[in-house]
């Protein structure tokens, strides 16, 4: 058959071309999608971090080939070996030459550099399809590959990985967002989103940093919310000197406050994200500037509570935004002001 490259590849032989299968009947994603599923892909992985290797691993299962991935540091050659066991590792040139879809995954202040680092190789034939899986950047950071005739697509999975087995798992219901160059990109970005089974959203190239920004303030600002959530809570259930089995029935302490918060935080995600900002409850949205003032006294008094960095401000700046979104009394207001 044919390659998506072009010229004859043997190493595709037997499988489904782009239009169907061998015998060139169309093939879709059948209960998915009514678009075309896209050929069995050599696949290239650029570098084998905890997305590369997830992605490697959901587009495993779903038909294509690894064939080949970059693992410069011994984290990565171990990461890939134990993902991708079946995969090859080899030097830039190498994995570029033999890809039909070059995935690069790597940091986001690296990506330029890789990128054109890819560009220098000479390796990279055209048609090929280059993905990247940065979240703030489009198809644009793709332009050097792109004067050399790649096919770019940007595929960002909306999600934290861990790097063991479950990132692989996590994608089948995750949303990516997916940015290309023309319909024809977006057509081919879908299908190989819906063959890992996640959700394909599109994402304007203008408003790649603005999605970015939310998906950050969602989520890596969740961690500092419940860790400092989980300080306080460990200031008042184990004062100096105390370990808190006290606090217990049966005397067990360990991750008392991650045990306290956790079914309340999950709670409240779910509650906000199926009813939005009406699912805010407590003192601020009961317009209790008493006890606000109560809680920032309190806060200011334990380690990492004062200070503008501090728990305490961080608990005012977003109550000030939670007091936005409800008919908040002027006493809530001036409790709320900056000190």
């Amino acid at each position: 058959m044919t390659s998506p490259t072009g010229g004859s590849d043997p190493a595709h032989a037997g499988r489904p071309d782009a239009h169907g299968t061998e015998s060139g009947d169309p093939a879709y994603l059948d209960g998915l999608s009514n678009l075309p599923a896209p050929a069995r892909l050599t696949v290239g992985i650029v570098s084998a971090g905890r997305v590369g290797t997830a992605l490697g691993a959901a587009l495993e299962q779903a038909g294509h080939v690894v064939g080949a991935v970059v693992a410069r540091s011994a984290e990565s050659r171990a990461r890939a070996t134990l993902r991708l066991p079946e995969s090859e590792i080899l030097e830039l040139d190498a994995v570029v030459a033999r890809s039909e879809l070059l995935i690069i995954s790597v940091p986001d202040a690296r990506l330029d550099s890789v990128v054109a680092d890819i560009a220098a190789t000479g390796s990279l034939r055209p048609n090929t399809l280059v993905a990247h899986t940065a979240g703030a950047r489009g198809i644009s950071a793709l332009e050097p590959l792109i004067t050399l005739g790649a096919l770019p697509l940007a595929l960002h999975p909306a999600m934290t990985f861990v790097g063991t087995g479950d990132d692989t798992a996590r994608l089948r219901h995750c949303c990516f967002g997916v940015t290309a160059a023309d319909e024809v990109g977006f057509a081919i970005a879908q299908a190989l989103v819906l063959e890992m089974g996640g959700e394909p959203v599109r994402i304007a190239e203008e408003h790649r940093t603005l999605y970015h920004a939310a998906l950050a303030h969602g989520a890596n600002h969740l961690i500092a919310l419940v860790s400092d959530a989980v300080a306080a809570l460990n200031a008042a259930i184990a004062p100096a000197g105390d370990d808190g089995r006290d606090a217990t029935v049966d005397g067990n302490s360990v991750l008392l406050a991650e045990r306290i918060l956790g079914p309340l935080v999950t709670a409240s995600l779910q509650n906000v994200l199926e009813l939005g900002p009406s699912a805010l409850t407590g003192p601020v949205a009961r317009g209790d500037a008493d006890a606000v003032a109560a809680h920032l006294a309190a806060l200011r008094d334990i380690p990492d509570g004062p200070g503008r960095d501090g728990i305490a401000e961080a608990y005012r700046t977003l109550a000030r935004r939670a007091a936005a979104r409800t008919d908040a009394p002027d006493d809530l207001l001036d409790t709320l002001a900056a000190p």
